[in-house]
Protein backbone atom coordinates (compact mmCIF):
# COMPACT_ATOMS: atom_id res chain seq x y z
CA UNK A 1 0.00 0.00 0.00
CA UNK A 2 1.28 3.77 -0.26
CA UNK A 3 -0.10 6.57 2.41
CA UNK A 4 -2.97 5.33 5.17
CA UNK A 5 -5.59 6.99 6.70
CA UNK A 6 -6.87 6.94 9.44
CA UNK A 7 -10.52 5.99 8.89
CA UNK A 8 -11.38 2.28 9.08
CA UNK A 9 -14.91 0.70 8.23
CA UNK A 10 -16.09 -2.94 7.55
CA UNK A 11 -17.74 -3.89 4.35
CA UNK A 12 -20.24 -6.31 3.83
CA UNK A 13 -19.43 -9.86 2.70
CA UNK A 14 -20.23 -10.65 -1.21
CA UNK A 15 -21.47 -13.92 -2.59
CA UNK A 16 -20.06 -17.36 -1.94
CA UNK A 17 -16.74 -18.35 -3.46
CA UNK A 18 -16.66 -20.83 -6.36
CA UNK A 19 -15.46 -23.51 -3.94
CA UNK A 20 -17.79 -25.25 -1.46
CA UNK A 21 -18.27 -23.14 1.37
CA UNK A 22 -18.60 -24.09 5.20
CA UNK A 23 -21.43 -22.90 7.22
CA UNK A 24 -21.30 -19.94 9.45
CA UNK A 25 -18.74 -20.03 12.10
CA UNK A 26 -18.68 -18.26 15.21
CA UNK A 27 -15.21 -20.77 16.41
CA UNK A 28 -13.05 -22.68 14.30
CA UNK A 29 -12.90 -25.81 14.92
CA UNK A 30 -8.89 -25.70 14.84
CA UNK A 31 -8.35 -22.39 16.42
CA UNK A 32 -6.59 -21.53 12.82
CA UNK A 33 -7.64 -18.42 10.82
CA UNK A 34 -6.31 -17.26 6.69
CA UNK A 35 -5.81 -13.98 6.67
CA UNK A 36 -6.67 -13.40 2.99
CA UNK A 37 -4.73 -9.73 2.68
CA UNK A 38 -5.68 -6.98 0.03
CA UNK A 39 -5.97 -9.80 -3.21
CA UNK A 40 -8.37 -6.88 -4.50
CA UNK A 41 -9.13 -5.41 -8.07
CA UNK A 42 -7.17 -2.23 -7.04
CA UNK A 43 -4.01 -3.92 -7.76
CA UNK A 44 -5.02 -4.73 -11.36
CA UNK A 45 -5.77 -1.44 -12.81
CA UNK A 46 -1.94 -0.19 -12.25
CA UNK A 47 0.52 -0.59 -15.10
CA UNK A 48 3.09 -2.18 -12.66
CA UNK A 49 0.44 -5.37 -11.81
CA UNK A 50 1.68 -6.49 -15.54
CA UNK A 51 4.93 -7.20 -13.95
CA UNK A 52 3.75 -8.82 -10.64
CA UNK A 53 5.10 -11.96 -9.45
CA UNK A 54 2.26 -13.78 -9.89
CA UNK A 55 -0.79 -11.92 -11.87
CA UNK A 56 -3.00 -14.80 -11.41
CA UNK A 57 -2.17 -15.02 -7.94
CA UNK A 58 -6.17 -15.34 -6.57
CA UNK A 59 -6.01 -19.00 -8.02
CA UNK A 60 -3.42 -20.46 -5.35
CA UNK A 61 -5.48 -17.83 -2.74
CA UNK A 62 -8.41 -19.19 -3.76
CA UNK A 63 -7.15 -22.89 -3.55
CA UNK A 64 -6.11 -22.04 0.14
CA UNK A 65 -9.57 -20.66 1.12
CA UNK A 66 -11.40 -23.93 0.07
CA UNK A 67 -9.22 -25.74 2.29
CA UNK A 68 -9.41 -23.64 5.18
CA UNK A 69 -13.29 -23.91 4.65
CA UNK A 70 -12.60 -27.60 4.44
CA UNK A 71 -10.61 -27.81 7.68
CA UNK A 72 -12.98 -25.90 9.29
CA UNK A 73 -10.15 -22.83 9.49
CA UNK A 74 -11.71 -19.08 9.89
CA UNK A 75 -11.58 -17.23 6.78
CA UNK A 76 -11.03 -13.42 7.15
CA UNK A 77 -10.93 -10.99 4.52
CA UNK A 78 -9.32 -7.20 4.41
CA UNK A 79 -9.38 -5.12 2.09
CA UNK A 80 -7.20 -1.84 1.75
CA UNK A 81 -8.98 1.65 1.50
CA UNK A 82 -7.18 5.10 1.09
CA UNK A 83 -10.92 7.45 0.79
CA UNK A 84 -10.68 10.40 -0.81
CA UNK A 85 -7.45 9.95 -2.43
CA UNK A 86 -8.49 9.93 -6.01
CA UNK A 87 -6.44 6.69 -6.24
CA UNK A 88 -7.05 2.93 -6.86
CA UNK A 89 -7.77 2.54 -3.52
CA UNK A 90 -9.68 5.37 -2.99
CA UNK A 91 -13.43 3.27 -2.22
CA UNK A 92 -15.36 5.36 -4.44
CA UNK A 93 -13.61 4.46 -7.53
CA UNK A 94 -15.67 1.09 -6.97
CA UNK A 95 -11.99 -1.13 -7.17
CA UNK A 96 -11.67 -2.07 -3.51
CA UNK A 97 -13.31 -5.09 -3.85
CA UNK A 98 -11.80 -8.95 -3.90
CA UNK A 99 -10.66 -10.01 -7.57
CA UNK A 100 -12.97 -12.33 -8.87
CA UNK A 101 -13.68 -15.20 -8.56
CA UNK A 102 -12.72 -14.95 -4.47
CA UNK A 103 -15.59 -13.90 -2.51
CA UNK A 104 -16.81 -14.42 1.44
CA UNK A 105 -18.53 -17.08 2.45
CA UNK A 106 -21.45 -16.16 5.11
CA UNK A 107 -20.21 -15.31 8.22
CA UNK A 108 -16.47 -15.25 7.33
CA UNK A 109 -15.27 -11.18 8.62
CA UNK A 110 -14.51 -8.69 5.96
CA UNK A 111 -12.54 -6.29 7.17
CA UNK A 112 -10.99 -2.65 5.88
CA UNK A 113 -8.13 -1.51 7.04
CA UNK A 114 -5.97 1.86 6.15
CA UNK A 115 -2.82 1.03 7.39
CA UNK A 116 -0.16 -1.41 6.06
CA UNK A 117 -0.99 -3.90 8.95
CA UNK A 118 -4.01 -5.45 9.00
CA UNK A 119 -4.31 -5.01 13.06
CA UNK A 120 -4.18 -1.48 13.66
CA UNK A 121 -7.18 -0.17 11.75
CA UNK A 122 -9.22 -2.96 12.39
CA UNK A 123 -10.77 -4.65 15.42
CA UNK A 124 -9.23 -7.83 13.87
CA UNK A 125 -7.13 -8.64 17.15
CA UNK A 126 -10.28 -8.38 19.22
CA UNK A 127 -12.18 -10.87 16.72
CA UNK A 128 -9.76 -13.17 16.98
CA UNK A 129 -9.24 -13.22 20.33
CA UNK A 130 -13.09 -13.56 21.01
CA UNK A 131 -13.54 -17.20 18.37
CA UNK A 132 -9.96 -18.26 19.88
CA UNK A 133 -7.43 -18.11 17.32
CA UNK A 134 -3.99 -18.61 18.12
CA UNK A 135 -2.68 -19.75 14.75
CA UNK A 136 -2.60 -17.70 11.50
CA UNK A 137 -1.89 -18.59 7.91
CA UNK A 138 -1.29 -15.18 5.84
CA UNK A 139 -1.36 -14.36 2.13
CA UNK A 140 -2.31 -12.06 -0.02
CA UNK A 141 -0.80 -9.23 -1.84
CA UNK A 142 1.61 -7.14 -1.58
CA UNK A 143 4.29 -9.66 -0.12
CA UNK A 144 7.16 -7.68 1.42
CA UNK A 145 4.50 -4.70 2.32
CA UNK A 146 1.14 -5.71 4.02
CA UNK A 147 1.82 -9.61 4.00
CA UNK A 148 5.04 -9.44 5.40
CA UNK A 149 3.85 -6.66 7.55
CA UNK A 150 0.90 -7.92 9.28
CA UNK A 151 2.88 -11.20 9.78
CA UNK A 152 5.42 -9.53 11.83
CA UNK A 153 2.86 -7.78 13.78
CA UNK A 154 0.87 -11.47 14.40
CA UNK A 155 4.10 -12.92 15.30
CA UNK A 156 5.07 -9.91 18.22
CA UNK A 157 1.29 -10.57 19.55
CA UNK A 158 1.96 -14.16 19.61
CA UNK A 159 0.10 -15.98 16.98
CA UNK A 160 2.04 -18.98 15.51
CA UNK A 161 1.98 -17.39 11.81
CA UNK A 162 2.30 -19.59 8.98
CA UNK A 163 3.43 -17.07 5.60
CA UNK A 164 1.99 -18.86 2.60
CA UNK A 165 4.74 -17.21 -0.03
CA UNK A 166 3.32 -18.37 -3.19
CA UNK A 167 -0.28 -17.08 -2.29
CA UNK A 168 1.66 -13.70 -2.24
CA UNK A 169 2.48 -11.43 -5.13
CA UNK A 170 4.24 -8.17 -5.36
CA UNK A 171 5.79 -5.66 -8.34
CA UNK A 172 9.04 -3.94 -9.11
CA UNK A 173 10.58 -1.94 -6.53
CA UNK A 174 11.89 1.27 -8.00
CA UNK A 175 15.46 2.08 -5.97
CA UNK A 176 15.03 4.98 -3.25
CA UNK A 177 16.76 7.55 -5.63
CA UNK A 178 14.76 6.99 -8.63
CA UNK A 179 12.89 10.12 -9.66
CA UNK A 180 9.26 9.34 -8.68
CA UNK A 181 6.56 9.70 -11.73
CA UNK A 182 8.48 7.68 -14.01
CA UNK A 183 7.02 5.84 -16.79
CA UNK A 184 6.69 2.35 -15.66
CA UNK A 185 8.99 1.33 -18.73
CA UNK A 186 11.80 3.33 -17.31
CA UNK A 187 11.03 1.54 -13.86
CA UNK A 188 11.88 -2.04 -15.46
CA UNK A 189 14.66 -0.66 -17.38
CA UNK A 190 16.03 0.43 -14.70
CA UNK A 191 19.12 -1.85 -13.81
CA UNK A 192 18.81 -0.47 -9.84
CA UNK A 193 14.80 -1.66 -9.95
CA UNK A 194 14.43 -4.76 -7.62
CA UNK A 195 12.75 -7.14 -9.22
CA UNK A 196 9.91 -9.85 -7.61
CA UNK A 197 11.83 -12.70 -7.35
CA UNK A 198 14.41 -10.46 -5.75
CA UNK A 199 11.31 -9.08 -3.11
CA UNK A 200 10.18 -12.77 -2.52
CA UNK A 201 13.80 -14.75 -1.66
CA UNK A 202 14.21 -11.52 0.86
CA UNK A 203 11.42 -11.43 2.34
CA UNK A 204 11.69 -15.90 2.68
CA UNK A 205 15.02 -14.98 4.48
CA UNK A 206 13.91 -11.85 7.08
CA UNK A 207 10.50 -14.24 8.00
CA UNK A 208 11.71 -17.39 7.99
CA UNK A 209 12.31 -18.89 11.85
CA UNK A 210 12.13 -15.28 13.34
CA UNK A 211 8.19 -14.12 12.47
CA UNK A 212 6.68 -17.06 10.85
CA UNK A 213 7.18 -20.72 8.97
CA UNK A 214 7.45 -19.85 5.63
CA UNK A 215 5.11 -22.73 3.20
CA UNK A 216 3.57 -23.04 0.01
CA UNK A 217 -0.03 -23.59 -1.05
CA UNK A 218 1.15 -27.46 -1.73
CA UNK A 219 2.84 -28.47 0.84
CA UNK A 220 -0.13 -27.14 3.21
CA UNK A 221 -2.92 -28.43 0.52
CA UNK A 222 -1.80 -31.75 -0.29
CA UNK A 223 -2.35 -30.16 -4.36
Amino acid sequence: MTSSSPASAQVPSAAPLDAPAAAPVETPATGTALLVIDVQESFRQRESWQAASDPDVAAKVARLVAHARGRGDLVVWVLHAEPGTGTVFDPALGHVRLIEPLAAAEGEPVLTKTAHNAFTTTNLQQLLTERGVRKLLTCGVRTEQCVETTTRLASDLGYDVTFVIDATATEPIPHPGAPAERPFAQVLADPRTLQPAAVLERTRYALAGRFATVATVEELTGS
